[in-house]
C-alpha cells in the first residue's frame, strides 16, 4: 500500500448529517485568525476540501471540519468548516460534530456531567457545553455567534418562479427563508427534486440583484441557502426543507439555519428571549434552540443564540490517496 497523503480523520452524524472531523494530516493552516485561514484555504487549499468531500470519497452532501490550533488565547480548538458548497464561517451541526469527537475520542479534558469546550471558528468564538455520561457525548448545547435578521419581507423576482416573498437572515450564514406556500410546493420528500429547484433559483435570483454583506466577517457576501417554511410552522415548532448550494439538502435541522429563523422571528416579535424553540428538519430530526442575549453586529440588533442537538460517532478513517489514482481532487457527479 503506497500513499502521497494520508488525512485521518473521526466521522460523526448530527441527526443523519454527517461531519468528517480531521483530526491529522493537513498541517496547521495559515492565518492570524480563524477567518483568514479560511481565506487562505479556500485560495490555496480547496484540493483538499474537494479530496475529502467529494466522490468517491465523499458524496453530494457531505459537510466537514478541519481541527487546528486556535489563533485566540480564550479558546481551546480552532475549526475550519468544509463542505461540498465551500468553506462555511460556521457549522452548527459541525459544531455539535466536533464536540462529540472531541469527547469521545479524549482529545479534551473530559468531565461529567458536562464538558465545556471553547472553538475558534471563522464568525468568531462559540462554546459547546456537552452533557457526558460514563464518557459519551449524550448531547451538545452550542451557544452561537450573533444573529440578525438582514431583511423581513422582502420579494424579489426569480426567473420562472415570478415575484418570490422572502426574508434573509443570518445565524453564521446568511438564509433565505420562504414559506412553502408561496412557491406552491408541499413538504414532501416526494418532490425534492422540485423544492430545490426553487431554492437555487431563488438563492441565484438573490446573489445576482442584492447579496448580502456581513457587516464583520470578510468574505461572508452571498446566500447559499434557503430555508423552505412548512405550512403550520411558528414561533414554537417549525419544519422546515434547507437548500442548500450546489443542490442537496441538509439532513440535520441545520444549527445556524435554527440560529437565523429564531433571529427572524425575534425581529417579528414573535419568539422571546429563554424561550424553546424546535425546529425540525425534512427527515424528522430536531434542534431545540433558545435565544439568551440581546446584542448588535456593527448596526444591527442581534441576539445570541443556543442550538441543542446530537451527534454519533460513525467512523475513524485515514483516507489515502494513492500516486496513480485519477481523481486526486475528487469529483462531482
Amino acid at each position: 500500500m503506497r500513499s502521497a497523503k494520508i488525512i485521518s480523520c473521526i466521522d460523526t452524524h448530527t441527526e443523519g448529517m454527517p461531519t468528517r472531523v480531521v483530526t491529522g494530516g493537513v498541517g496547521t493552516i495559515p492565518g492570524a485568525t480563524a477567518n483568514e485561514r479560511r481565506l487562505y484555504f479556500i485560495e490555496h487549499l480547496d484540493h483538499l476540501r474537494h479530496f475529502l468531500m467529494d466522490e468517491p470519497r465523499g458524496h453530494g452532501a457531505m459537510s466537514g471540519a478541519i481541527l487546528q490550533p486556535s489563533t485566540r488565547p480564550d479558546a481551546d480548538w480552532g475549526v475550519v468548516y468544509i463542505e461540498v458548497s465551500g468553506c462555511l464561517p460556521m457549522c452548527g451541526h459541525g459544531t455539535i460534530g466536533v464536540a462529540t469527537a472531541l469527547v469521545e475520542a479524549g482529545m479534551v479534558e473530559v468531565t461529567e456531567p458536562t464538558t465545556t469546550i471553547r472553538l475558534d471558528t471563522p464568525a468568531g468564538l462559540v462554546i459547546a457545553t456537552v452533557a457526558v455520561s460514563d464518557g459519551h457525548a449524550d448531547s451538545v448545547t452550542i451557544e452561537n455567534v450573533p444573529a440578525f435578521a438582514e431583511r423581513l419581507d422582502s420579494k424579489i423576482d426569480v426567473p420562472g418562479y415570478g415575484t418570490v416573498p422572502y426574508s434573509l437572515a443570518f445565524g453564521g450564514n446568511y438564509y433565505a427563508m420562504v414559506n412553502l406556500d408561496d412557491v406552491g410546493l408541499p413538504f414532501d420528500r416526494g418532490r425534492q427534486a422540485d423544492i430545490l429547484s426553487a431554492g437555487l433559483a431563488i438563492m441565484g435570483a438573490i446573489n445576482r440583484t442584492d447579496p448580502p454583506h456581513h457587516p464583520e466577517i470578510a468574505g461572508v457576501d452571498h446566500c447559499h441557502h434557503v430555508e423552505f417554511i412548512a405550512h403550520g410552522s411558528d414561533a414554537r415548532h417549525s419544519r422546515h426543507a434547507m437548500a442548500i448550494h450546489p443542490g442537496w439538502f441538509d439532513r440535520s435541522p441545520c444549527g445556524t439555519g435554527t440560529s437565523a429563523r429564531m433571529a427572524e422571528l425575534w425581529a417579528r416579535g414573535e419568539l422571546p428571549l429563554r424561550t424553546d424553540f424546535d425546529n425540525e428538519s425534512f427527515i424528522g430530526g430536531h434542534f431545540i434552540g433558545r435565544l439568551v442575549a440581546e446584542t448588535t453586529v456593527g448596526e444591527r440588533r442581534a441576539v445570541v443564540p443556543t442550538i441543542t442537538g446530537r451527534a454519533w460517532v460513525s467512523a475513524l478513517s485515514q483516507f489515502l490517496l494513492d500516486p496513480s489514482d485519477p481523481f486526486p481532487k475528487g469529483f462531482i457527479f
